[in-house]
């Protein structure tokens, strides 16, 4: 009973004070860095999260992509989805 208390806690809980953006990647840089645009018009620079790594997921120029930003520093983001291409 207790592990589905925990699922319920990781679905429901958000991160305090993150921004999450949706952008299109522009440029692939060295050390999977990417250089991405947001829909105001800024570009910022991106890694990708742990999952995308472990997935092996590819994410080249042109990919849709949602970023999570911190509120304290606006022009680095990471990567932590690529949405599907259609």
């Amino acid at each position: 009973m207790a592990k589905n208390n925990r699922d319920k806690e990781k679905e429901t809980k958000e991160k305090d004070g993150v921004l999450t953006l949706t952008g299109m990647v522009v440029k692939v840089l060295p050390s999977t860095m990417f250089r991405v645009r947001l829909p105001n018009g800024h570009e910022i620079l991106c890694h990708i999260s742990g999952k995308i790594r472990k997935h092996f997921i590819k994410i080249v120029p042109g990919d849709q992509v949602k970023v999570e930003m911190s509120p304290h520093d606006l022009t680095r983001g990471r990567i932590f989805y690529r949405e599907k291409n259609v």
